[in-house]
């Protein structure tokens, strides 16, 4: 099972060069901690960007909230990427058919494609949105990510439908690198997908708006995922988003150790 196995070792089964950079930059970094930027000013993310860096493997971003969004937002987030060691996820959710998704990848304001390592995508089209997005983001050495779950009470994104997610997953391996999931699922011969958990919380279960949270341990250890994303946990409220994001990154990092030792 690939859980029992370190990034590093998971990262010479891969196929997709940004899947196996991806773990082996875990590895190097000791960080399973993405970093969920929600924030609509430019000012405000960079900032952000730059204070949590150091402790991430992954920011992910909402572009399209960010309100006076231009190039050099772009240009300032890829170069603290490579200051700091880390990846850019554009958590668009694609959820459109595949002539359409390809544009909104590859064209329109934000270029997508051109700046982020990693996307995702619904799977209510059917596999077209796969084969949209794949054309555009192979090329370039992008992957994708399928949300086989979602984090918010009374999701509809459970049961069939993530079992038919998965399916479509194991057909397009060269990009299709992982799911937002709340678990790991049975691995088939030839599986390594990447996990990632949105809604992970030191401190609170819940924020009365649907969202739940759940404990770095119980994520990584427990449920067997690969990355932890936290959002407000880290910056929302005031708090120290540095010191934060390390405290962290030490528990999906103790966690994850755990769990390949056991």
């Amino acid at each position: 099972m690939s859980a029992s196995l370190s990034y590093l070792e998971r990262s010479k089964l891969h196929s997709n060069p940004t899947a196996k950079a991806f773990l082996e930059l875990m590895e190097r970094k000791k960080s399973n901690l993405s970093v969920a930027a929600d924030l609509n000013k430019k000012a405000a993310l960079i900032e952000l960007a730059d204070k949590v860096g150091p402790y991430i493997c992954l920011l992910k971003t909402h572009i399209d909230v960010v309100e006076d969004f231009d190039q050099d937002l772009v240009d300032q987030l890829t170069a603290l990427a490579k200051k700091h060691d880390f990846m850019i996820f554009e958590d668009r959710k694609f959820a459109d058919i595949g002539n359409t998704v390809k544009l909104q990848y590859g064209s329109g304001i934000y270029k997508i494609a051109s700046w982020s390592d990693i996307t995702n995508a619904h799977m209510v089209p059917g596999e077209g949105i796969v084969q949209g997005l794949r054309e555009v983001g192979l090329p370039l050495n992008r992957a994708m990510l399928l949300l086989a779950e979602m984090s918010s009470a009374g999701t509809l994104a459970k049961g069939d439908y993530t079992v038919q997610t998965v399916e479509v997953a194991r057909k397009y391996k060269d990009f299709v690198v992982g799911f937002i999931a709340m678990e790991r699922y049975a691995d088939k011969e030839g599986d390594d997908f990447i996990y990632m958990t949105p809604g992970v919380g030191l401190d609170q279960t819940s924020d009365g708006m649907g969202q739940q949270w759940k404990h770095p341990r119980e994520v990584v250890f427990d449920r067997g995922c690969d990355v932890i994303i936290v959002g407000r946990g880290i910056y929302g409220g005031g708090r120290d988003a540095a010191k934060e994001a390390k405290r962290y990154q030490e528990a999906g990092w103790n966690a994850y150790v755990e769990r390949i030792s056991k």
